[in-house]
């Protein structure tokens, strides 16, 4: 039996790469092909939007929470958790953020309603 030659042929190399024909000089580099950077999340700070305001009892051991839910969707889950740490300090109260919205352990419907203007919510609900 004779020994196969070891020397590959051009359509050898082909099969073995099939990138080989490609050259790399003819590619475009540079940062003006790189992909745009995403932008950034949203700052609550002048934040377009409207939120609702509602005063709850039921279900809480008589008492009175105030909810703000129904922000847009453009605010992120961060600015809410953020903007509900604001508020809490800013109250002196406790609350929680739950599915959207921020739950105040507070019965200072004004107040509230003050800080979110101040942030650059429309707020709408309780008076």
């Amino acid at each position: 039996m004779a020994r196969k030659d070891k020397s590959e042929s051009a359509t050898d190399l082909e099969l073995i790469n099939p990138f080989a024909g490609l050259l790399i000089d003819s590619l475009p580099l540079g940062e003006e092909n790189a992909a745009p950077a995403p932008a950034p999340a949203r700052p609550v700070k002048g934040a377009s939007g409207r939120v609702v305001l509602r005063r709850e009892r039921p279900h809480r051991r008589g008492k009175t929470v105030i909810v703000i839910g129904d922000f847009a969707p453009a605010v992120s889950d961060e600015s809410i958790q953020d903007l509900a740490r604001k508020l809490r300090r800013e109250c002196g109260c406790g609350g929680t953020t739950r599915q959207r919205a921020i739950e105040i352990k507070d019965n200072e419907v004004e107040k509230v309603r003050a800080l979110l203007e101040a942030e650059g919510f429309r707020v709408r609900g309780v008076k």
